[in-house]
């Protein structure tokens, strides 16, 4: 059995399934939601360690929490950092299957 650091599942929280990042998957492309202070180094030791996939490239990126009124009461959502990862040619991530 391969030796997978448990520093690895703090790294990555989950995947992204949407319309935009299913899209984004025909083009050998995964995205994750990722730990706020994650660099691109952890996330691409992580995804390869995590997944047995050699990683091209990995862009993050932070989108801003909004401010949401529900029943008059003003909250607002978290940040949530995400990181697209390009995988090298024939590796594949099946996100719909879990880990």
């Amino acid at each position: 059995m391969k030796n997978i650091d448990p520093r690895h599942y703090d790294v990555i929280v989950s995947p992204v399934v949407t319309e935009k990042a299913t899209m984004a998957s025909e083009h050998n492309k995964v995205v994750f939601r990722v730990a706020g202070k994650a660099t691109k180094p952890q996330i691409k030791e992580a995804v390869e360690k995590l997944f047995d996939v050699k990683v091209k490239s990995v862009n993050t990126l932070v989108r801003k929490g909004k401010t949401k009124v529900f029943r008059g009461n003003f909250g607002s959502q978290s940040d949530v950092k995400r990181a697209i990862v390009t995988l090298e040619e024939g590796h594949r991530i099946d996100v719909t299957t879990g880990l």
